[in-house]
């Protein structure tokens, strides 16, 4: 088959490309998901001989900060590869002051630019923020956290639980927008993109939020 009909098919991206642009990495990862969802993986760069070209550095093109739920596995359904994405994940992705500085590493000192926030369907933290039973140790901080897009979900109609997993994402894209003192700077030079997704288990599809695509700065390359 020609070379480049087989990549209009399969929706491949080029990786030096999404690397460089924010938006180019995005359709990298919309492209991801749809062959996985239409069974047309490629499961690039995933070799032993991948692993040990890794090595010496690493430049992922994307940023996902994800919940840690076992059945989200970010590199099969977005279908990439080793080195491709930096993953930082917590249960209802809840973030802390480690989380921040892992997401500021990956865009200051290995230059991804772009960041995603992936919640998914029936996420059991959400669930927990809603129904508000007794935890025990540290879940509850995990629970605090999310309590305000399940008080937000309250007030629409519809699914509680799923409008609650939308709420939290996007409360959590404006959360890494404002964080000072790199990600609000850099996110409005247009440096970076931070948006959002969430997973849906049963269909396998990643549906990036509107809500936060809305508005996006322009893209300006760093001169640093």
């Amino acid at each position: 088959m020609d070379s480049v009909k087989w990549r209009k098919d399969h929706y491949v991206v080029n990786r030096d490309s999404a690397y460089a642009d924010p938006r180019i990495a995005l359709r990298k990862l919309m492209g991801g998901n749809r062959r996985f969802i239409e069974d047309k993986s490629i499961r690039p760069r995933q070799s032993r001989q991948d692993l040990t070209n890794t090595e010496k550095g690493q430049k992922p093109f994307a940023v996902i900060v994800g919940c840690s739920d076992s059945r989200v596995p970010n590199e099969i359904i977005f279908d990439q590869g080793v080195g491709d994405l930096f993953i930082i994940r917590t249960a209802g992705q809840v973030m802390a002051a480690a989380s921040y500085g892992s997401v500021e590493f990956a865009t200051v000192a290995l230059g991804s630019k772009l960041i995603v926030v992936l919640g998914h369907q029936s996420c059991g933290a959400v669930d927990a923020a809603i129904k508000r039973p007794d935890v025990p140790g540290h879940i509850v901080t995990l629970v605090n956290s999310i309590k305000p897009a399940a008080q937000k979900a309250k007030a629409m109609g519809g699914n509680m639980l799923e409008n609650a997993i939308r709420a939290n994402v996007i409360d959590q894209v404006n959360e890494l927008r404002d964080l000072e003192p790199v990600l609000a700077k850099k996110y409005r030079n247009g440096e970076i993109l931070i948006v959002g997704a969430v997973y849906n288990l049963g269909t396998g599809k990643v549906e990036f939020l509107p809500e936060t695509l809305k508005d996006l700065p322009e893209f300006r390359a760093s001169t640093k």
